[in-house]
């Protein structure tokens, strides 16, 4: 099949979720599709739209979005090279150091200037993404017509609302519903630092007059910034894993700890409302097709949307167990203080461990998925 030097007319869009270190899945998944595209090719896809870790993936897809190939090529290479620290502070020094400032400041009177408060320090991803990202790029790219539109999303602590920071070329406008909205920017490092502060792990981020933190947490539509910006077939790369239990204890049934919770939590901000409004999605597809094509042509905010969703095919929770000894001891020591072990069934493990062995281990899996659907991908992404 003959491709086109951009997408723009096929209105291809990539979602990429949340998750931490589970992130590193998604690159996997998009070496795999870069195999599918011939070298110096552009991005397969016109709009991208991420949150948290993913919004990271989404950046800097977008900087290198005139060679698909070379822009999945360095995301991998950065992946599979940067350790914890490039992430965020490990050292035991720096790690109690940070806890014992955020004890200190809840003395502090009201009136007084505070800095966020957050488990861990995660400075070093702001000097990361200052040095590896040229968001100059991003214009460029669009417009050369590589891409159509790049969205962010974070959460405002200040009211509540999912804020879906967008740069596009124009034609996409602003858009506000319930709880959520797009806001047309020019996007910077603090729009990336702010969707990805998991909520108490990493700080909050103030950009203009709010504070923002990780974009999966209010997000009720993870769909909705890429449909807003004129999507007409969605790819998601989801981190939504298999269920598969550490532990089997027949006949001996016990209540989850406090880490199993916390876990579980942070697995339902990051993958429940994409299955809700991939549910929802799909019968309003099946709602159209009782209406008449002339009707749908003159409502243009009706229209039929496909969708392609790929997620991991094992647990993260379980292959995080097999590197935690990679984690440095400060770390390990501050988990085992909230009772997170080696053996532990939480899932807070997946999220924090930023070291090249676990995210090596989790692109081989996103690649190996991604091949074994390589005909389906090829047909939903017409390539």
């Amino acid at each position: 099949m003959t491709l086109k030097r951009n997408y723009l007319n096929n209105k291809n869009a990539l979602v990429l979720t949340g998750g931490g270190a589970r992130a590193a899945y998604q690159v996997g998944v998009l070496s795999a599709i870069s195999k599918f595209i011939p070298r110096n090719h552009g991005i397969p896809f016109s709009i991208l739209s991420g949150t948290s870790a993913g919004a990271i993936n989404t950046t800097s897809l977008a900087c290198y979005a005139s060679c698909f190939q070379l822009g999945v090529k360095k995301l991998e290479w950065a992946w599979k090279n940067f350790n914890i620290s490039s992430i965020y502070h490990s050292s035991p020094i720096n790690v109690f150091s940070h806890i014992s400032q955020g004890m200190l400041a809840s003395f502090q009177a009201d009136y007084a200037n505070k800095n966020p408060r957050s488990l861990l320090n995660n400075a070093p991803l702001r000097a990361l993404l200052n040095q590896i990202l040229d968001f100059n790029r991003i214009d460029n790219n669009i417009a050369r017509g590589y891409l159509s539109a790049v969205s962010i999303t974070a959460s405002s602590y200040s009211n509540g609302d999912s804020i879906s920071f967008y740069q596009s070329d124009g034609l996409a406008l602003p858009w506000s519903r319930v709880k959520r909205r797009g806001e047309l920017c020019q996007l910077n490092t603090e729009h990336l630092m702010a969707s990805a502060a998991i909520p108490m792990v990493f700080p909050s981020v103030k950009i203009k007059n709010q504070h923002f933190g990780d974009g999966s947490v209010h997000q009720l539509s993870p769909l909705s910034p890429a449909i807003h910006l004129g999507a007409k077939k969605i790819f998601v790369i989801g981190v939504d894993q298999p269920k598969e239990p550490m532990h089997t204890r027949e006949n001996t049934p016990h209540p989850p700890s406090s880490a199993t919770i916390a876990g579980h939590l942070l697995d339902s901000i990051f993958s429940d409302t994409m299955h809700s409004d991939l549910e929802r999605m799909a019968r309003i597809n099946e709602t159209l097709k009782l209406i008449s094509a002339q009707n749908r042509k003159e409502n243009e905010g009706l229209q039929h949307i496909d969708s392609f969703v790929i997620n991991p095919s094992h647990d993260f929770n379980e292959i995080a167990a097999q590197y935690y000894y990679d984690l440095p001891l400060s770390i390990r020591l501050l988990l085992r203080s909230a009772g997170i072990g080696n053996d532990s069934e939480s899932s807070i493990i997946s999220y924090l461990l930023f070291e090249k062995n676990f995210c090596g281990e989790l692109i081989r899996l996103g690649f190996a998925d991604a091949m074994e659907q390589e005909q389906a991908i090829r047909s939903f992404l017409d390539i």
